[in-house]
Order: structure tokens, then C-alpha cells, then sequence
């Protein structure tokens, strides 16, 4: 098993490499000159080339990609072009409503996909089955920001339960939980449809084994003969998509952090974007690849243990 963790963190280390590499071109390929953009059109020549001299743009390509990683390595993300502060200390401060959020999207998408895909797996073709299928459809169709604006308008407003914007405190769990229900709702009924159909696929798959049929003829409960011999042989592929759709709550905690006022990194990322604050967006995407790549790393490692044959493959 050791091995297989080592082989599998090598290589992620050049996955991350490559994902950073494109980071960097992506944000010096846009249109528009940062310094411009910070100074505004009616600024001097002059003023110009000297912002672009003090953030680095005047050096070679290559140069300013080696201090890109060079910062990296040693933890320095620069400063904010606009507010001047450290871009560290404001992604530190916005990193853990993001990871929350997610976290909780992935938790709730779990604990409720997972047995509603056994559901309707098995039973199959019956109002249960026909009921979750419309629910997961319903969950594939609707957007993320919709989804919260309906939470909001009947838990906030109408039945007045939680708190309609805001990310609470991080020290005070109370007002954090109540502030994480809705947003965190609002992914993991997105995550729930998609683990759903996913779940189900795979069980029925499995159904079909010739061991499912062994098993079943040697008196086995049926409770036994699911979660012992199909859903451990399901796990692999339910593992994969809630990989993959850890990374589109990612994405989608951007829309729901603005719609719910949270200050994370999606709120940080719009801003940024909006002020064309060229450091700060460029450590955004920098945190953002780094997380995606991190939990692929946490998936393929997830395989090893799940399905002992992974490991020599």
C-alpha cells in the first residue's frame, strides 16, 4: 500500500507542475495590460512602465515563471495590486468558508445519494425508483444559484429559520452552522442527484453478477447480500464521480457564494476579476488547481483502499 501512495503522489507532482505552468500563461494571455488596468486609461506613459517594472512585467517570460514558482515554494503570494495587503492573509481568511462549503456538499451528496441509488436500484421500475430518478433529474437540471435563491426565499423569508447572506464567524460554531445550512444545502442536493444516478447505475451492474445470485441462494439476508457483496463492489466508480463532482462544487461554490454573501474564494475571485486585480486572480486560480489536483490525489488513493487490486495495477 505504500508503494501505491508513492506512486500515486509522483505523479501528481507533475499533474500540479503542468496545471500551474498553464495558470500562469492563462492569466498573462489575457487581454488588456494589468498596469493599464490598475492605473486606468488616462494614466501617463511614464506611470505605466513603472507599475509594470515594480510587478515584474517588464522581465522575461521565463524569469517572471520562475518567480511565479519561486513565490510559490516559499509561500509568498505577493501583494494585492488594489487594497495593497498580502494576498496570502485574504485567501487564508476566505479559504476555510470554501473548503465548508464543499465539504459539506460533498458530506450531504453521500449520505443521501448513496442509499437513495441503492433504493432505486433495487427496486427497480417501482414508483420508488421512478420517484428518485425524478429527483436526480430535478437536481442535474436546476443551477446551483437558482437552487439557493428558492432555499433562501423559503427559509429565510417566508419561514424565517436561518440567515438569508453572510458566512458567520469562525469562532462561533453556533452562528457558522446556521449560516453553513442553506448554501450547503443547496450543493449537496446538486451532489445527492448526481451520486444518485451513479449509485444506481453501478448497483444494477453488480445486480446482475453471478455471485449476487450465489450469494442470495445460499440464504443470505438480503441487507448482508447488499451492503457486503454489491455495494463494495459498487464503491469504485461512486468513488469517481464524487471526485469528479467534488471539483463542480468547486466551481459551483463560486455562484453560491456570491448569491449567499460568503465571504470565500469565489467572492474574492469575482472581485478580483471586477477590479482586474492581476495578483490576486492569478493566486485564485493558483489555490483553485491546487485543490482539484489535491482531490484527484484523495480519489485515486481512495481506490487502494476500497479495491485491493487497484494497487497492482
Amino acid at each position: 500500500m505504500t508503494s501505491y501512495i508513492i506512486r500515486r503522489i509522483l505523479v501528481a507532482i507533475p499533474t500540479l507542475l503542468v496545471v500551474l505552468t498553464l495558470v500562469f500563461l492563462l492569466v498573462r494571455v489575457a487581454p488588456g495590460d494589468p498596469a493599464t488596468a490598475v492605473l486606468g486609461q488616462q494614466a501617463s506613459k511614464q506611470a505605466i512602465e513603472n507599475l509594470r517594472t515594480k510587478m515584474g512585467l517588464d522581465q522575461p517570460l521565463w524569469k517572471q515563471y520562475f518567480q511565479y514558482l519561486k513565490g510559490l515554494v516559499q509561500g509568498n503570494l505577493g501583494k494585492s495590486l488594489i487594497s495593497r495587503r498580502p494576498v496570502g492573509g485574504q485567501v487564508l481568511h476566505a479559504l476555510p468558508f470554501t473548503l465548508e462549503l464543499t465539504a459539506t456538499g460533498v458530506l450531504l451528496g453521500s449520505l443521501f445519494g448513496i442509499p437513495l441509488g441503492i433504493l432505486t436500484a433495487v427496486r427497480r421500475n417501482t414508483l420508488v425508483d421512478y420517484l428518485g430518478r425524478i429527483f436526480s433529474l430535478a437536481g442535474l437540471s436546476i443551477p446551483a444559484f437558482y437552487l439557493g435563491i428558492l432555499l433562501m426565499m423559503l427559509f429565510s423569508i417566508q419561514l424565517n429559520l436561518l440567515p438569508t447572506v453572510g458566512g458567520g464567524s469562525q469562532s462561533d460554531i453556533q452562528g457558522l452552522i446556521r449560516h453553513l445550512i442553506l448554501p450547503g444545502l443547496t450543493l449537496g442536493l446538486i451532489m445527492t442527484a448526481y451520486v444518485t444516478r451513479m449509485s444506481r447505475s453501478s448497483i444494477l451492474n453488480i445486480l446482475r453478477q453471478d455471485y449476487v445470485a450465489t450469494a442470495r441462494s445460499k440464504g443470505l439476508r438480503e441487507r448482508i447480500v447488499i451492503y457486503k457483496h454489491i455495494l463494495k463492489n459498487a464503491l469504485v466508480p461512486i468513488l469517481s464521480v464524487l471526485g469528479v463532482y467534488s471539483i463542480v462544487l468547486i466551481g459551483s461554490s463560486v455562484m453560491t457564494e456570491i448569491v449567499f454573501s460568503r465571504p470565500g474564494l469565489g467572492k474574492l475571485m469575482v472581485m478580483s476579476m471586477k477590479q482586474r486585480d492581476y495578483l490576486m486572480l492569478q493566486s485564485l486560480l493558483t489555490i483553485y488547481a491546487g485543490l482539484v489536483v489535491i482531490i484527484n490525489l484523495v480519489t485515486d488513493l481512495s481506490y487502494g483502499f476500497v479495491d485491493p487490486r487497484v494497487r497492482y495495477d
